[in-house]
Protein backbone atom coordinates (compact mmCIF):
# COMPACT_ATOMS: atom_id res chain seq x y z
CA UNK A 1 0.00 0.00 0.00
CA UNK A 2 1.52 3.69 -1.13
CA UNK A 3 1.57 5.80 1.91
CA UNK A 4 -1.01 8.53 0.57
CA UNK A 5 -3.46 5.39 0.49
CA UNK A 6 -4.21 6.32 3.48
CA UNK A 7 -5.36 9.96 3.34
CA UNK A 8 -8.78 9.50 2.94
CA UNK A 9 -10.27 12.77 3.15
CA UNK A 10 -8.89 16.36 3.23
CA UNK A 11 -6.80 17.42 6.57
CA UNK A 12 -8.14 21.01 5.97
CA UNK A 13 -12.05 20.54 4.78
CA UNK A 14 -12.65 17.14 5.65
CA UNK A 15 -13.82 16.44 2.07
CA UNK A 16 -13.94 12.83 0.48
CA UNK A 17 -12.59 14.25 -2.94
CA UNK A 18 -8.28 14.31 -2.14
CA UNK A 19 -7.31 11.97 -5.03
CA UNK A 20 -4.08 11.17 -5.92
CA UNK A 21 -2.35 13.86 -8.26
CA UNK A 22 0.69 11.54 -9.04
CA UNK A 23 2.83 9.52 -6.82
CA UNK A 24 4.19 11.89 -4.35
CA UNK A 25 0.74 13.91 -3.67
CA UNK A 26 -3.07 14.36 -3.80
CA UNK A 27 -5.24 17.33 -3.88
CA UNK A 28 -8.47 18.21 -2.53
CA UNK A 29 -10.96 19.09 -5.09
CA UNK A 30 -13.01 21.05 -2.64
CA UNK A 31 -10.68 23.21 -1.35
CA UNK A 32 -7.54 23.39 -3.16
CA UNK A 33 -5.49 21.82 -0.82
CA UNK A 34 -2.91 19.88 -2.03
CA UNK A 35 -0.40 17.40 0.31
CA UNK A 36 3.05 16.84 -0.66
CA UNK A 37 4.72 13.54 0.51
CA UNK A 38 8.94 14.34 0.11
CA UNK A 39 11.43 12.06 1.22
CA UNK A 40 12.89 11.54 4.89
CA UNK A 41 16.21 12.33 5.10
CA UNK A 42 19.05 9.71 6.65
CA UNK A 43 22.56 9.77 7.33
CA UNK A 44 24.84 6.52 7.17
CA UNK A 45 28.41 6.48 8.24
CA UNK A 46 31.52 4.91 6.20
CA UNK A 47 34.10 4.39 9.48
CA UNK A 48 37.22 2.62 8.89
CA UNK A 49 39.71 1.64 11.53
CA UNK A 50 43.96 1.79 11.83
CA UNK A 51 43.69 -1.50 10.24
CA UNK A 52 41.65 0.23 7.14
CA UNK A 53 38.75 -1.79 8.46
CA UNK A 54 35.08 -0.90 7.63
CA UNK A 55 32.91 -1.17 10.53
CA UNK A 56 29.82 -2.89 9.87
CA UNK A 57 27.01 -3.62 12.02
CA UNK A 58 24.01 -6.11 12.45
CA UNK A 59 20.13 -4.98 12.01
CA UNK A 60 18.35 -6.14 15.25
CA UNK A 61 15.26 -5.08 13.67
CA UNK A 62 13.12 -5.29 10.56
CA UNK A 63 13.30 -4.11 7.91
CA UNK A 64 16.27 -5.86 7.05
CA UNK A 65 16.68 -7.74 9.99
CA UNK A 66 19.69 -9.93 10.93
CA UNK A 67 21.31 -8.56 7.91
CA UNK A 68 24.55 -5.83 7.38
CA UNK A 69 24.37 -2.23 7.16
CA UNK A 70 26.11 1.23 8.05
CA UNK A 71 25.66 2.93 11.26
CA UNK A 72 23.18 5.81 10.37
CA UNK A 73 19.58 6.50 10.56
CA UNK A 74 16.62 9.13 10.21
CA UNK A 75 17.43 13.19 10.38
CA UNK A 76 15.17 14.06 13.66
CA UNK A 77 13.13 17.67 13.05
CA UNK A 78 15.37 20.83 13.95
CA UNK A 79 18.22 18.36 13.38
CA UNK A 80 20.62 18.98 10.45
CA UNK A 81 21.74 16.49 8.75
CA UNK A 82 25.84 16.50 10.54
CA UNK A 83 23.79 16.35 13.96
CA UNK A 84 21.87 13.45 12.47
CA UNK A 85 25.13 11.54 11.61
CA UNK A 86 26.62 12.48 14.95
CA UNK A 87 24.07 11.20 16.78
CA UNK A 88 23.15 7.93 14.98
CA UNK A 89 27.12 6.90 14.95
CA UNK A 90 27.06 7.84 18.89
CA UNK A 91 23.65 5.88 19.76
CA UNK A 92 24.26 2.59 17.15
CA UNK A 93 28.27 2.06 18.29
CA UNK A 94 29.23 4.62 21.56
CA UNK A 95 31.57 6.48 18.90
CA UNK A 96 32.08 10.04 18.67
CA UNK A 97 33.00 11.32 15.41
CA UNK A 98 35.33 13.77 14.48
CA UNK A 99 35.82 14.28 11.31
CA UNK A 100 33.30 13.54 8.13
CA UNK A 101 33.26 14.04 4.47
CA UNK A 102 30.00 13.82 2.12
CA UNK A 103 30.43 10.93 0.18
CA UNK A 104 27.26 10.38 -2.03
CA UNK A 105 23.07 10.42 -1.50
CA UNK A 106 20.93 7.91 -2.93
CA UNK A 107 17.05 7.82 -3.15
CA UNK A 108 15.97 4.72 -1.17
CA UNK A 109 12.49 3.18 -0.19
CA UNK A 110 12.52 1.96 3.79
CA UNK A 111 10.08 -0.37 4.85
CA UNK A 112 7.51 0.25 7.77
CA UNK A 113 4.31 -0.71 9.20
CA UNK A 114 3.51 -1.72 6.20
CA UNK A 115 4.45 1.14 3.67
CA UNK A 116 7.02 2.00 1.48
CA UNK A 117 8.15 5.58 2.93
CA UNK A 118 10.50 7.05 0.38
CA UNK A 119 14.15 8.60 1.72
CA UNK A 120 16.96 10.14 0.67
CA UNK A 121 19.48 8.74 2.01
CA UNK A 122 23.24 10.76 2.79
CA UNK A 123 26.64 8.93 3.14
CA UNK A 124 29.17 10.05 4.89
CA UNK A 125 33.17 8.97 5.05
CA UNK A 126 33.73 9.52 9.04
CA UNK A 127 36.57 9.22 11.45
CA UNK A 128 36.28 8.61 15.06
CA UNK A 129 37.76 9.94 18.29
CA UNK A 130 38.71 6.23 19.63
CA UNK A 131 37.82 3.36 17.96
CA UNK A 132 38.35 1.03 20.85
CA UNK A 133 35.28 2.57 22.63
CA UNK A 134 32.87 0.37 19.95
CA UNK A 135 29.84 -1.04 21.89
CA UNK A 136 26.60 -2.39 20.02
CA UNK A 137 23.33 -0.37 21.12
CA UNK A 138 20.15 0.99 20.05
CA UNK A 139 18.76 -1.12 17.01
CA UNK A 140 22.20 -2.33 16.28
CA UNK A 141 22.11 -6.44 17.42
CA UNK A 142 26.32 -6.21 16.92
CA UNK A 143 29.03 -4.02 15.51
CA UNK A 144 31.68 -5.96 13.69
CA UNK A 145 35.36 -3.89 12.39
CA UNK A 146 35.48 -5.91 8.55
CA UNK A 147 38.50 -5.94 6.26
CA UNK A 148 37.52 -4.36 2.93
CA UNK A 149 38.51 -7.99 1.21
CA UNK A 150 35.29 -9.21 3.48
CA UNK A 151 32.79 -7.09 2.75
CA UNK A 152 30.36 -8.24 0.36
CA UNK A 153 27.12 -6.19 -0.70
CA UNK A 154 24.75 -8.86 -1.21
CA UNK A 155 24.73 -9.32 2.68
CA UNK A 156 23.39 -5.60 3.36
CA UNK A 157 19.46 -5.83 3.76
CA UNK A 158 19.11 -1.98 2.18
CA UNK A 159 19.09 -0.94 -1.53
CA UNK A 160 20.77 2.36 -0.90
CA UNK A 161 22.89 0.63 1.81
CA UNK A 162 24.58 -1.59 -1.05
CA UNK A 163 24.56 0.50 -3.77
CA UNK A 164 26.77 3.19 -1.65
CA UNK A 165 28.66 0.60 -0.75
CA UNK A 166 30.00 -0.61 -4.03
CA UNK A 167 30.42 2.47 -5.07
CA UNK A 168 32.99 2.69 -1.49
CA UNK A 169 34.90 -0.54 -2.32
CA UNK A 170 35.34 0.74 -5.95
CA UNK A 171 36.90 3.94 -4.70
CA UNK A 172 38.84 2.50 -2.02
CA UNK A 173 40.18 -0.31 -4.54
CA UNK A 174 40.95 2.79 -6.97
CA UNK A 175 43.02 4.45 -4.13
CA UNK A 176 44.83 1.03 -2.90
CA UNK A 177 46.22 1.04 -7.22
CA UNK A 178 47.54 4.46 -6.79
Amino acid sequence: MHVLDKFRYCPVCGSKHFVVQNEKSKRCESCGFEYFLNPSSAVAAFILNKEGELLVTRRKYEPGRGTLDLPGGFCDIGETIGEALIREVKEETNLDIKEKHYFCSLPNKYRYSDFDIPTLDAFFVCKVVDETALKAADDVEEAIWTPLSEVHTEQFGLRSIRQALHDFLQRELENLKK
